[in-house]
Parts: C-alpha cells; sequence; structure tokens
C-alpha cells in the first residue's frame, strides 16, 4: 500500500531484523508510515533531524546496548515525549510496569496479536496528534500575547481575575474609559470575541510566562 506524505510515522526499535520487517509491513498494510531501526542510537540521528507528523515509538524494552527503559530517560532529559510502546517478554513485566509508571502508553508481551498492536499504536498516535494541537495553540497564542503592550498585558492579567474596569483603573492609576479601551485592544489582539475565550487563552499560556 502506498503511504502518503502526511501519514502518521510509526519509529520501530528492536534488535531482531525478522519482527521489525514483519512490522513493518504490518503498519504498511494499514497505510501508515514506518521506519526500522536496529538500535537506539540510530533512532536518535533520525529524530535529530525532524520532519515526522505525528508519530509514536514501538520499542524493545531489552537492547544489547541499552535497555528500553534508559533509552525511555533519555528521550525524556532531552525532552522528547515521543509516545512510546514498548515490546517485551514474559520475563520483563515488572520492568515495563516501571516503564507505564515513567510514561510510557502500552506494552505488549511477545508474542501478540497484530490488532493489539495496531490499536496501541493508534491510541499512541491519536495522544501524540492531541499533544501536538495543545502545542500549536499555546504557539499561536504567545505569539498574540508578545503583540500586546505592557500596559495591555497588566490589563489582561487583572481582568481575568474578575476585576471590574473601574477596580482596573485604580489599580493601574488611570481612568476607566482607557480600561474599557486597553481591554478591547487585548480582546482583538488575542482573536477571542467572549471574556470566558479570553480566560481560557490566559491560563493556557500562563504556566508559560516568565515571571
Amino acid at each position: 500500500m502506498m503511504v502518503k506524505p502526511t501519514s502518521p510515522l510509526v519509529f520501530v526499535v528492536d534488535d531482531d531484523v525478522h519482527l521489525r520487517e514483519a512490522l513493518h509491513n504490518l503498519f504498511e498494510s494499514v497505510g501508515m508510515g514506518v521506519e526500522l531501526f536496529g538500535s537506539t542510537s540510530e533512532l536518535l540521528v533520525r529524530l535529530a533531524k525532524g520532519g515526522a507528523s505525528e508519530s509514536c515509538l514501538v520499542l524493545d524494552i531489552r537492547l544489547p546496548a541499552v535497555s528500553g527503559l534508559d533509552f525511555q530517560n533519555q528521550l525524556a532529559k532531552i525532552g522528547n515525549n515521543i509516545p512510546i510502546i514498548f515490546m517485551t517478554g514474559h520475563g520483563d513485566v515488572p520492568m515495563s510496569v516501571r516503564a507505564m509508571k515513567a510514561g510510557a502508553i502500552d506494552f505488549l508481551i511477545k508474542p501478540f496479536r497484530d490488532q493489539d498492536m495496531l490499536d496501541a499504536v493508534s491510541n499512541a498516535l491519536a495522544l501524540d496528534r492531541s499533544r501536538r494541537a495543545a502545542e500549536d495553540e499555546v504557539s499561536a497564542l504567545m505569539t498574540r500575547y508578545e503583540d500586546l503592550t505592557m500596559r495591555e498585558r497588566q490589563v489582561l492579567a487583572l481582568v481575568t481575575t474578575g476585576l471590574m474596569n473601574k477596580q482596573i483603573a485604580g489599580e493601574l492609576g488611570v481612568s476607566e474609559i482607557t480600561v474599557k479601551i486597553h481591554r478591547g485592544h487585548v480582546m482583538e489582539k488575542m482573536g477571542v470575541r467572549t471574556f470566558a475565550e479570553l480566560v481560557k487563552g490566559y491560563e493556557t499560556i500562563l504556566p508559560h510566562l516568565k515571571t
């Protein structure tokens, strides 16, 4: 099946070439893009190039050079939060539980059913899609926020606490009409129509603002 350039992308890391090829055929059969790697070091080189759309990682928990769990921690340290599905043997279940607690999406015990793998990957891709959408929203809101003047930012911070225009005017030492004008500019620049949307947008970017 031909894979579209914008297809979801599944990275597979396993030192078993036969399993890699089997997973390659499985994912391509349902229209997913797939890239195969025999080691985590190869994957790191690929991830550094970027360019992937929504994606997830299918990772063997036991690899020759580094364990899947150690690699999961390594990715976290460099800020890569790609959803991970672990493949594990029966004796590795306790390790897989630790991986889940560290943020893995799922783990499948070998040999697993094709449908179980497809279901796990679909869930992981959906999670990555939601994460990317949330990051895009924050980025767009931050761009709008940075376009506000210092006074408009002050008005935004105060108005979202529930203060009335008269109270904000008193806080800033300006007239109530001036506050109304600034408030209108804030609404326009932030791309919102309602006060509720303004509050939601501000709360979304608040953790990302420098104090």
